[in-house]
This record gives C-alpha cells, structure tokens and sequence, in this order.
C-alpha cells in the first residue's frame, strides 16, 4: 500500500498503536535480550508512526527521505524479518504489507480485519476460530505452522458511512 492511500490503523479497542506500540517494542526487546539497532529503531518509528500497513518499499522510501540518502532494500527486509521473527509484526500477505501486531508475545493465530476503504487493519484473536482452523486442516492431513487469516470488508466507520 502507498503512503498516499495510508489512512487509520487502529487496534481492537480503536484507539491509535503508535509509541506505545513502539515503546512496548522496546521493552520486549530489553527482556528478551534482542538487540534493537539503529536501522531497527528507525524502522519500528516509521511502522509505528504509519497511519495505515506499510510495504517495504513505502519504509524505504520514508528512510531515504528522512536520511537523505538512497536505502539498499536489503537491509530493510532483513529487520522486517526480525520484526516478523519475533511476533512484533503481521505480514498482510494480500496487500504485501506490514502491520504492528497487537498481542505479541505469543503465537500469532489471529484474524486481520482488513477495510477496503480507509486501509486500517485490525487484529482480532478469537481462540475458538483458531482451533477450528487447526482442527479442519488436520483433517485435511495438514499440519500448519502459522496461520493468519485476512477478512477484507469495511471497518465499522466506513461501513456506518456507506
């Protein structure tokens, strides 16, 4: 997704992620003993600050234009990937984005609600849906690793405006 298309991303209760995500980011790090480098401080300020999900090269963009410099994408997929390694973000695989998540500090089996309109996405947990997801898969003979599932519709606002 564009900056230019970026709009509200609100967690469940509605209320901005922003620095306290940024900040309890931070703090998961210092307790797990993860390194929180320069490149990956600018990047969780970026994602934290997004009013929407971002693509990689929407961070890269952003970089280059605060450091004034090109970014060589590389090293911005490898800190997305530490993000995404360490439950601090969802990849939105349909929008080929990047989200701040929500709940981490455990296994992320969630529901992204994602609004066609405004962009905004918003994470749900619901633990009787992810064992019905486990449950049907194992039936089918597979056995999942990860799952996140992407409902597009309209938020709650876009709807009421409709």
């Amino acid at each position: 997704m564009s900056r230019g298309k970026a709009k509200e991303m609100i967690s469940c209760g509605h209320e901005a992620i922003g620095p306290a995500w940024a900040a309890q980011v931070e703090s998961a790090c210092a307790a797990k003993g993860l390194q929180l480098t320069a490149l990956r401080r600018r990047v969780l300020s970026i994602l934290s600050r997004s009013p929407a999900p971002l693509g990689a090269y929407a961070i890269i963009d952003e970089m280059a234009r605060l450091e004034g410099k090109p970014i060589a994408p590389p090293t911005v997929y490898r800190t997305l990937k530490f993000f995404l390694d360490h439950g601090f973000v969802h990849k939105i695989e349909s929008r080929n984005a990047y989200a701040p998540c929500e709940h981490f500090g455990h296994a992320h089996q969630g529901v992204l609600l994602l609004c066609e309109k405004c962009g905004r996405s918003d994470e749900i947990e619901d633990a009787a849906v992810a064992r019905l997801l486990e449950k049907t898969a194992a039936r089918a003979g597979f056995a999942p690793h990860r799952q996140m599932v992407e409902v597009e519709g309209l938020c709650r606002e876009c709807a009421a405006a409709a």
